[in-house]
């Protein structure tokens, strides 16, 4: 009896081993299984794909999610196949994302962030100035639309999975272009924007005066910017300085406060008086440098003091007519097709609109101007070719330097595209002066069409000044000039019609006259007379605001018209 006891007890205590042995097996195995797997899901990948996401599946190969290009996941370091469906025949990973298991395909799966980005083409919806590097204003060329481009690089990758820029090759071409002039196919590339049949209103007007062709030009939707940071005035009510007035600043901003301004135009550089030493001018214009009227310091602290005084600030710069650049880079200038002599235009040489160096030049002094002057707002005057000069261009006596054999319009609405482009990157908001002329139907022979404009920038300025217009224009059976009312209200009605061309039309805000009348009958500008204009204006549905054009920046002027600037309109 003893001896079964201590077989059995030895069977039990065999079978308790083999139990212990077997489950130190079971969960040996069970835990190596579970280390290999935790040394699989180390492996870190980025989201890959030729659009801004890519797919997510559920472990039964279903898709219920999508995750933008860029982002970093977990990888199973295994390759699944689609055992629920022999027709599927891509291979995927199972990965973490979000704490969360799912399958996505090896195809959307790479480790090099800077090859996320899948796409090998893409064509050009908007003719695209091409940039030399990704992150300077140098520019190497223009590509047309509906041209294919290859897509060789990018620069950065937005949260949206979009890309800043695209490195591209075009035939010898290379370089960064935009990513929102670009579009996936040709058919989509060649289409022109048409939202209720306003690009047929272009279309039908031609060219009639040499400026080109309204079908030609741009009207896809600009998104116009709002600046936390940097907020626009609803209404802009502005004085203007010409930089030999700033030493008088105390004055003009006590004025402006007792008489409800809350802006100020200054001249960062008008053609023949630039207003501080700037650098960028230094490097690429020296002439404009040797004629600073103020040093760099002391013009700083005047756009300082106005911007603490709680004004908004607009930096004014003549673009295509500046006398001394022109005389430093008479290779960009507009010249006498003859003798190769710059061409002088009302005493006054011209950079040619056509020429990028031009551009360049202008954007990088509006670029050091926001962050080293603090400007909310950049002004570009002067954007168009000399006026009156038809016959001569048409007669081969002036030579404008068209290398990319661009129309005028194109030119003109193509630098300003460039224009925004990078000065909204600095976070200020870009203006433009057109002549009271542009609120007519054509394209005026100098390049600018309202429509065209109106559609890129976010501010739009004409120069209706009453004394500029033909004594009874519009009809009107006075002098225009001496109702000034009238006149503007009349005009007004034009460029009212011309925003309602667009779809992404610019805030309009009007240069009023504030001089007196330059021919006769010759009328005395007083507070009333201002005042007709600015009612005028608003009263046609322009009431984005007004600037006071005065040359001089007069201070007894200005204080002889405020009665005008306290009125309600």
């Amino acid at each position: 009896m003893r001896k079964k006891k201590i077989l059995l007890l030895k069977v039990l205590f065999l079978l308790f081993v083999f139990l212990i042995v077997g489950l130190l097996l079971f969960f040996g195995i069970k835990l190596f299984k579970s280390k290999r797997e935790e040394k699989i899901n180390i492996k870190d990948m980025y989201i890959a794909s030729s659009m801004l996401t890519s797919d997510l599946y559920n472990l039964e190969y279903e898709k219920i999610d999508t995750i933008v290009r860029g982002n970093l996941v977990s990888v199973y370091d295994k390759e699944i196949t689609n055992e629920l469906n022999e027709e599927d025949l891509s291979i995927y990973y199972k990965v973490i994302y979000n704490d969360n298991e799912y399958l996505i395909k090896s195809d959307n799966l790479v480790d090099d962030k800077n090859m996320v980005v899948l796409e090998k083409e893409m064509y050009v919806r908007t003719p695209v100035s091409v940039y030399k590097s990704s992150d300077g204003v140098e520019l190497v060329g223009l590509v047309d639309k509906g041209s294919k481009l290859d897509i060789i690089g990018f620069d950065k990758l937005l949260d949206d999975g979009n890309v800043s820029k695209y490195k591209v090759k075009y035939e010898e071409l290379e370089g960064y272009v935009y990513q929102k002039y670009l579009v996936s196919s040709y058919d989509e590339a060649i289409l022109n924007y048409d939202e209720s049949g306003n690009y047929k209103i272009h279309l039908a007007r031609e060219d009639i005066y040499g400026g080109g062709s309204a079908g030609n030009l741009d009207y896809y939707p600009y998104e116009k910017p709002h600046f936390e940071d940097n907020v626009m005035p609803s209404e802009v009510r502005s004085l203007y300085l010409n930089g030999g007035v700033l030493d008088n600043v105390d004055e003009y901003i006590s004025l402006a406060k007792e008489n409800n301004i809350n802006a100020f135009v200054v001249d960062i550089k008008d053609s023949g008086a630039p207003s501080y030493a700037s650098p960028v001018m230094q490097e690429l214009s020296p002439t404009n440098y040797e004629h600073a009227i103020n040093s760099f310091e002391y013009y700083q602290s005047v756009i300082k003091k106005l911007k603490d005084n709680g004004f908004y600030v607009i930096g004014r710069i003549t673009t295509f007519k500046d006398h001394y650049f022109a005389q430093d880079h008479p290779e960009y200038a507009i010249v006498n097709s003859g003798n190769s002599a710059l061409f002088s235009h009302n005493g006054s040489y011209w950079p040619s609109a056509y020429q990028r160096k031009v551009w360049e030049f202008n954007v990088k002094l509006a670029i050091e101007a926001v962050q080293e002057m603090g400007f909310n707002e950049i002004q570009f005057d002067y954007v168009r070719f000399p006026d009156r000069t038809y016959t001569l261009e048409e007669n081969g006596t002036m030579n404008m330097r068209n290398n990319y054999n661009e129309e005028k319009a194109q030119a003109i609405q193509r630098f300003l595209m460039y224009a925004c482009d990078e000065i909204h990157a600095v976070g200020a908001y870009v203006s433009v002066d057109v002549f009271g002329e542009s609120a007519y139907t054509y394209v005026a022979a100098y390049g600018q069409y309202w429509p065209s404009i109106s559609n890129v920038v976010d501010v739009i300025s004409a120069m209706p000044y009453p004394d500029h217009f033909n004594a009874h224009d519009f009809g009107i059976s006075e002098v225009v000039w001496t109702v000034p009312y009238k006149l503007m209200s009349t005009w007004g009605s034009y460029a009212a019609a011309r925003q309602t061309e667009i779809a992404t039309p610019a805030i309009v805000r009007t240069w009023i006259q504030t001089y007196d009348t330059i021919k006769s009958p010759y009328i005395v500008y007083d507070s009333n007379k201002v005042a007709d204009q600015i009612k005028g204006l608003y009263d046609s549905g322009l009431n984005g605001g007004y600037m006071t054009w005065n040359s001089g920046s007069s201070l007894v002027k200005y204080r002889f018209i405020a009665p005008a600037f306290k009125k309600e309109y």
